[in-house]
């Protein structure tokens, strides 16, 4: 059913639907979607272990203590935060930081830098780009033989990166501050799957390369790997928080967005800069200004919801007002992948010109040829 909203009340992303992923500060993302005026489908695609009783944790913990450390590896400001505080509640969090104060301690992005600088230490090594890889060139440019290496893992393990640093010699300590598991509940985001493959959303955000991976996962075992691939070539905008996130998606050939600064705010801002650039037709109709927006008309000081059918009927008619499209171009274009007929079509035009209430008289018939939008 389509929704009127106050002009006030609309925002820069008004009419479009936007997935979110992310498990750790979902509400904050979503909330700053909801203000800008998107709807949101919550679907988050992993979830993090808790790490009350990480028996792991405590291990990797008592190990960095049983003699000095050379090298610390920092990953992630929240593992990192996490780490030191558990490492309090153990009673060996002085311990642990004077370790590590005794040790050349790298980071990976301004998030494990300021986690870092928090906590008392500094860094000495910080790459650009947040990559891991280039830790490990820093590294492996150093002689290692000998040497204690705690690498604070972020999600997932770091297995490539630590076999390559004991190939040089080097004793490593993988601390796992915190480990993805599959949603407990893996509806939502078979569901997200579902609605990219349909066009339902115009873009998903990703805020972690293991969620890439574990959305793509589900798609696959769904057999729609192809089509949300399709997708995203196409209609539905893959936005990442950050080039490291974004790179399952690069490796599969799709394009990405991802703001300079890998923050939920500047995600957002670059969402915003995006979808209305991709999204967004103005028309002039009969002294009317409209303008669609994603899955929303903006006239006359509303905004109408469309429901995506509704929407991409709507869209067809307005690359043109005036020509007239037949009942089987607007099937091809809004039936792509079911067996619709001439009554569908119908049928579908009823609940546009409903949807659109006083400007359903916008949409016109022209017996035994098709449908046109008004022009002039």
């Amino acid at each position: 059913m389509a929704t009127s909203t106050n002009p006030a009340e609309a925002g820069p992303l008004t009419g479009f639907t936007v997935g979110v992923t992310a498990a750790r500060r979902r509400d904050e993302l979503v909330a700053l979607l909801t203000r800008r005026g998107a709807r949101v489908v919550e679907a988050p695609a992993l979830r993090i272990l808790p790490l009350e009783d990480d028996i792991a944790l405590r291990r990797a913990t008592e190990r960095c203590l049983t003699a000095p450390l050379d090298y610390v590896v920092a990953t992630t400001g929240v593992g990192w935060r996490g780490w030191m505080s558990a490492a309090d509640g153990w009673g060996r969090g002085a311990e642990l930081a004077a370790a590590c104060r005794d040790a050349v301690v790298l980071t990976r992005g301004p998030k494990a830098t300021g986690a870092v600088r928090a906590s008392g230490l500094g860094e000495a090594y910080s790459p650009h780009s947040e990559a891991t890889d280039e830790l490990l060139t820093w590294l492996l440019a150093r002689p290692l033989t000998g040497r204690r290496i705690a690498v604070q893992e972020h999600g997932l393990p770091l297995s490539s990166f630590s076999a390559a640093l004991r190939e040089r010699g080097a004793e490593v300590v993988s601390v796992p501050v915190y480990r993805w598991a599959p949603p407990v509940d893996p509806g939502p985001v078979r569901r997200l799957v579902e609605q990219t493959v349909r066009r339902e959303v115009h873009a998903v955000t990703f805020t972690s390369a293991p969620a890439i991976t574990a959305f793509l996962q589900t798609a696959t075992a769904d057999g729609r790997y192809e089509q949300v691939l399709a997708a995203m070539r196409e209609d539905v905008l893959p936005v990442c928080v950050g080039p490291v996130c974004a790179r399952p998606l690069l490796a599969a050939g799709l394009p990405v967005v991802w703001p300079e600064r890998g923050r939920l705010g500047a995600l957002v801002r670059t969402l915003t800069e995006q979808l209305p650039s991709r999204g967004r037709r103005e028309v002039r109709i009969e002294g009317r200004e409209l303008v669609l927006q994603g899955s929303a008309l903006l006239v006359d000081g509303e905004s109408r919801w469309l429901s995506p059918k509704s929407a991409t009927l709507l869209r067809a008619l307005a690359e043109r007002p005036g020509r007239v499209l037949s009942r089987a171009e607007l099937m091809r274009r809004a039936w792509a992948d079911s067996d619709a007929d001439e009554h569908a079509v119908e049928a579908a035009i009823a609940r546009l010109r409903a949807s659109l209430g006083p400007h359903g008289d916008l949409v016109r018939t022209v017996p035994k040829r098709g449908y046109r939008l008004a022009a002039g």
